[in-house]
């Protein structure tokens, strides 16, 4: 009896009783959102949903489960399997999404933006509203929040607490850069992109990506975005791991 019994606890190490950190992203809800269709300029462009799209990949090579991923577009009757950005439909798949995950929650936001928000379809998602649909969502769950735009950094204080990793393209007074009517992706999605498969931790992706878009705007003489980054104390480099 005392031999089966050692050899169930054995399994139940191995297999059952892991720390939740143990499992990865595969229960995590991640929402990976294109808030609108144009350059800079203002003519027709797929730079935000081409890095949506690209992102989203990027979270299945890095352990998200393909059925844990939605993805937005505001031109979603082009885009198969995205739901449309708008506010409200963001708030309610998010809020589906967390109740049928048990792990933490993650949101990649990319579009233009202002001193007042990020525009998603023809408004903006202020960060109050966005820090609300958070709280109802995801609560107390580890939280990763990029938020890809213009003075993306007023999103900073309104997100940050103890569970959440959040990182901006931006400072609240400094544009980024990378919507041009010829850009792919912008700065800091191209760098997102080029740098999640040389790094294994949000933490170290956060200052590839910062030395990467600090590159790409020297090269230009752009006057730097400076990307901002919060990091939670109760987020160990453990949870915010992929290998």
């Amino acid at each position: 009896m005392r031999v089966l019994s050692a050899v169930l606890a054995a399994v139940c190490a191995a297999l059952i009783c892991l720390p939740a950190a143990a499992a990865g992203f595969s229960d995590w809800a991640a929402i990976v959102v294109a808030g609108d269709w144009h350059s800079h300029s203002g003519a027709p462009s797929e730079v935000f949903d081409n890095g949506r799209r690209d992102v989203a990949a990027d979270l299945v090579r890095m352990g998200f489960s393909p059925g844990n991923i939605l993805q937005f577009s505001v031109r979603s009757d082009k885009h198969p399997g995205t739901e449309h950005s708008d506010n409200q439909t963001l708030a309610n798949d998010l809020w589906d999404l967390s109740n049928r995950t048990t792990g933490g929650c993650f949101v990649y936001l990319t579009s233009h933006g202002s001193p007042d928000g990020m525009v998603l379809n023809e408004g903006l998602l202020a960060p109050r509203e966005l820090s609300t649909m958070l709280d109802n969502a995801c609560g107390s769950r580890p939280t990763v929040v990029f938020v890809v735009a213009c003075f993306s950094g007023v999103f900073v204080d309104a997100l940050k607490g103890p569970n959440r990793f959040v990182m901006t393209a931006a400072r609240p007074d400094r544009t980024s850069f990378g919507c041009g009517d010829n850009d792919r992706y912008t700065f800091f999605d191209n760098c997102w992109l080029d740098s999640v498969g040389n790094v294994s931790d949000f933490p170290a992706l956060a200052d590839a990506v910062r030395a990467c878009v600090s590159r790409k705007e020297a090269q230009i003489h752009a006057y730097p975005s400076e990307p901002q980054l919060a990091i939670g104390q109760s987020l160990g480099r453990d949870i915010l791991a992929w290998h």
